[in-house]
């Protein structure tokens, strides 16, 4: 059932800390935030978009580092700063065209919950809170931060059957 839920996707959305990170925050003497991103994470993005699935950004939190990590991946759809990611659906809709049942969304805590009941395929990464790990359809296996955000995009294109072909591009160009 979860193959047949994922192969519908077209936009991935996803949260940023303890998703994309692992969930630390480290700040320098001069208070600038760093962020430590996933290269493997990156490149389930780029193959993702390359497939003709969407990725957008969903995030209590706001940042630099950020905003450079989406610039690096081609992600323009950002909301920041947004502590009502729930209710930022309609605009995501309204901007990609892709309705709420056609969405994956990545979440590891709290405020995730909300988005997570309206996404067509809640998805929690495996060292996300025990609530959202239950309200979740998909759990990876990789913690946040540490390859769950490419786990979950090689599952959508597994099940939209483009992963041998992806495979076949790399390995004979």
């Amino acid at each position: 059932m979860t193959s047949l839920m994922l192969e519908q996707i077209q936009l991935l959305l996803l949260d940023v800390d303890g998703v994309l990170t692992a969930g630390e925050i480290v700040y320098t003497d001069s208070g600038e935030q760093l962020k430590i991103f996933n290269v493997k994470d990156g490149l389930g993005i780029r193959l993702l978009q390359g497939a003709g699935v969407q990725v957008g950004i969903v995030t209590g939190r706001s940042g630099q580092a950020l905003r450079h990590r989406c610039t690096n991946l081609g992600i323009d759809l950002i909301f920041d700063g947004t502590r009502d990611k729930a209710g930022a659906l309609p605009e995501i809709e309204r901007r990609t065209g892709v309705a709420a049942d056609r969405t994956a969304f990545i979440g590891d805590d709290l405020p995730d919950l909300a988005i997570m009941q309206r996404v067509g395929v809640p998805m929690a990464v495996a060292d996300a809170h025990e609530t959202v790990r239950q309200a979740a359809r998909v759990v990876t296996r990789a913690p946040g931060g540490r390859g769950a955000v490419r786990e979950a995009c090689e599952m959508i294109l597994k099940a939209q059957g483009r992963w041998e072909s992806l495979l076949d591009t790399m390995v004979n160009g």
